[in-house]
């Protein structure tokens, strides 16, 4: 590749990138953010829905002429299939952090004549600089999740809502601060309830986050 002027710096392509980039992580913050977080409150799916679409965006922004033969391009996302069926599954946001890695790799790699490097070098600096204020700015703390079966159903009632989380904090031990009620077996006098809690808080509890599957 030659080291012309075009090459370093291509104002035009950078400004069009910068654009389209900050529109499209506009519109991704305010679904996964606004929308998607004010119901779920799962912070690792925040994580990994923001960096997903960033990674995503680029790729198809910058590798939009780059004609990848179907062998490659099927054995590169058939990683994610592999371990995804695994025994033992990557948690969510370690398999983020991998389609990351290898997503960085692929635009740095197959990158065209036509990506001058003020674009390349931006798209680097974008990616890390959405993870490093996820997880140092926006996510400073994480939040988790644990299925608990509870027995006092006479707690379950509205209006016995602080009581209820004040005992499931006696019982586990953990800085709940919100909880959501699911199934309640009036036969057997027990409820499922969904406790959430941050695991900055916890110290020296061994508590393990609950199954993506569980209802």
């Amino acid at each position: 590749m030659d080291f012309t002027t075009s090459s370093l710096i291509n104002w035009s392509d950078f400004f069009n990138l910068l654009i389209r980039f900050s529109f499209n992580l506009l519109v991704t913050v305010i679904l996964v953010r606004v929308l998607y977080y004010q119901t779920a409150r799962r912070k690792d799916y925040l994580f990994t829905f923001l960096l997903i679409g960033t990674i995503v965006f680029l790729l198809c922004f910058l590798l939009e002429s780059v004609k990848l033969q179907l062998g490659f391009a099927l054995g590169l996302f058939a990683i994610f299939g592999i371990i995804r069926y695994r025994t033992t599954q990557i948690p969510i946001k370690e398999m983020t952090y991998l389609f990351l890695t290898i997503g960085i790799a692929v635009i740095n790699a197959l990158s065209s004549d036509n990506v001058s490097y003020i674009e390349l070098g931006f798209t680097n600096l974008a990616i890390l600089g959405i993870t490093y204020g996820l997880e140092r700015v926006w996510l400073l703390k994480h939040e988790s999740s644990k299925l608990i079966v509870y027995e006092k159903i006479e707690l379950i009632k509205a209006g016995k809502r602080k009581e209820l989380i004040e005992d499931l904090r006696e019982r586990t031990d953990l800085p709940i601060h919100r909880i959501d009620i699911g199934k309640i077996n009036f036969l057997r006098d027990t409820a499922q309830i969904i406790v959430y809690y941050y695991t900055d808080d916890v110290s020296n509890v061994n508590v393990s986050e609950m199954d993506d599957d569980d209802d």
